[in-house]
Order: C-alpha cells, then sequence, then structure tokens
C-alpha cells in the first residue's frame, strides 16, 4: 500500500550550479503532474513527466527545480558593449546640443543597470543527465516515504476492519433472536389487550413469519463477509487500490444501509449505526492511499 502524499529531495551540480530537484504530492483521484523547471530547459519536461508516472499513478505530483550559484559568483552578467554604446549615443546627442558631457558614477551606474542580464544557464542537452540523475533520485526517496507511510494506514485500515467485522458478529448473532422476540412480544400484546388469540392461531403463525422474512438479513450478511475479505485482499495487494476499494465499499454501505432498513430490533440499529460511522471513516481514509 502507497500512500499519495509523499516528498523527495536531491541535488546535482551542473555547469557550476547547485541544482535541487524536489517531488512532492498530494491527494487527486487522478494522476495531475506539474512541473516548474527553466525555460531553458523546457525541452526536458516530457523526460520528467514520463519519469514521475513511472512511480506514481494517482495524486497531484509536483516537480520544482531550483538552480542556485555557488557563493560569490554573480547571477547577472553586465552587457559592457552595450554600456558602451548607450554612453556614446549619450555623449554624441550632448555634444550636438553642445552640453559638456562628464558621466558621473550615479549615470554609469544607471546605465550599467539598464543593460544588466541573467548569467545564462547550461542548455537542456548539457544539463540533461545530471538532473535526470538527480530527479531518479528524488523520486526513489518520494516513493520510500509513500510507502512508509502506506504501511502506517495499512495499520489503521486493518483495525477498522476488526472494528466492522465485530459489529458484522453482533448483527450475526442477534439476528436469528429478532423473530422470537417479535413473536414473544406480540403474544403479549395480544394477552394485554384480552384477545383470545393462541400463539400457535394460524393468524399470530403468518404474522410472525411475514415478520421474519421481512427482518431476514442472512443474505445482506453473506455479502457483507465477502465484501469484508474482498477489501482486506485488496490491502494487502502491491498494486493500484483507490477506485477498487471506493467501489467496495459502496458495495459494504449498500448492504448495511439495507440492514438497518430491514432489522427492527435496537442491538442491530445501534451496529448498524457504527458500520455507518466505522464505513465513513475508512473512506475518508482511502482517500489517501494510491
Amino acid at each position: 500500500m502507497r500512500s499519495m502524499t509523499g516528498y523527495g529531495r536531491a541535488v546535482a551540480t551542473v555547469g557550476g550550479l547547485q541544482v535541487t530537484v524536489q517531488v512532492s504530492s498530494v491527494n487527486r483521484k487522478g494522476l495531475e503532474v506539474t512541473l516548474a523547471l527553466p525555460d531553458e530547459w523546457e525541452a526536458l519536461e516530457p523526460g520528467v513527466g514520463e519519469a514521475v508516472r513511472r512511480v506514481a499513478s494517482r495524486g497531484k505530483v509536483h516537480v520544482a527545480v531550483e538552480c542556485e550559484r555557488p557563493a560569490g559568483e554573480a547571477a547577472e552578467t553586465w552587457d559592457e558593449a552595450g554600456a558602451e554604446r548607450q554612453l556614446a549615443r549619450l555623449e554624441t546627442w550632448a555634444r550636438q546640443r553642445g552640453v559638456p558631457f562628464a558621466p558621473s558614477p550615479e549615470l554609469l551606474w544607471s546605465v550599467l543597470s539598464s543593460v544588466r542580464r541573467p548569467a545564462g544557464l547550461p542548455t537542456a542537452e548539457v544539463a540533461g543527465p545530471a538532473l535526470m540523475a538527480a530527479l531518479e533520485e528524488a523520486l526513489r526517496a518520494f516513493a520510500a516515504m509513500r510507502r512508509t507511510e502506506g504501511a502506517a494506514l495499512l495499520t489503521d485500515f486493518l483495525a477498522r476492519l476488526g472494528t466492522l467485522r465485530s459489529n458484522v458478529t453482533l448483527v450475526g448473532d442477534r439476528a436469528p433472536a429478532v423473530a422470537p422476540h417479535y413473536r414473544d412480544q406480540l403474544q403479549q400484546r395480544l394477552r394485554q389487550a384480552g384477545l383470545s388469540l393462541d400463539i400457535a392461531d394460524e393468524r399470530v403463525l403468518k404474522e410472525v413469519a411475514l415478520f421474519a422474512d421481512r427482518c431476514d438479513v442472512t443474505e445482506e450478511l453473506t455479502r457483507l463477509g465477502s465484501h469484508l475479505e474482498q477489501l482486506e485482499a485488496l490491502l494487502r495487494s502491491d498494486g493500484e487500490m483507490g477506485r477498487k476499494a471506493e467501489f467496495i465499499l459502496q458495495e459494504i454501505g449498500r448492504e448495511v444501509h439495507t440492514i438497518g432498513s430491514k432489522a427492527n430490533d435496537l442491538s442491530i440499529s445501534r451496529a448498524v449505526i457504527e458500520l455507518k460511522n466505522e464505513l465513513e471513516r475508512v473512506r475518508e481514509q482511502i482517500a489517501n492511499v494510491e
């Protein structure tokens, strides 16, 4: 079992740059991959997306690539030729108007600032091998974290399955006594009403038989037990389970609802409430599973 939330990070050196690759994910019904790469490395996006899809099938996965230059190395360069052209134009403009041209430090700084440009990044072809190696390392950490969180989720799921089974057992133990209990109550009401009908009267027996048929949950309990077995087998498997688990939980909920509507018994009603509450908790948690 794997969680849909995870994080991985790796660092590589590319052309004197420190490149940090971070992979993170949050819940999503399907797989959504978003990328944040420098524009110069846009050509690497298809390969990055393919690498992510090899390790994740669900979740919103974000890959961020950040570049940092070594301390003391300028992140920008001066376009000296451009600055000289600007100053030459200013000098010509001043001479034509008879204005003495003596550039001050402030003017020189203003001209140089206007022609600053970012220091270039290595090409995608040059950066590709190191970047993809760092991405693979980050993805391994990302996948490991998802497995670790998945193991914790499995422990929680199995405990909740135990709670579900306990309540199903309670319903199964109580269900055979519902019809006899109704028969005894019916007999008591007949006596209190002063009616002379005997419990063996055909009309009484028919009423009890109809009630027993209406409140019979044998089939529902059988299907419920099967669904719980399927759910546990799926949770213990190593494949994708999110959508399958949601479907099985829907079927479990259907059987629990039917039992609640058929069973005319306080103990069974209480068990059904517990089953519904626990199922809701499982549904919320299953949204975190790939």
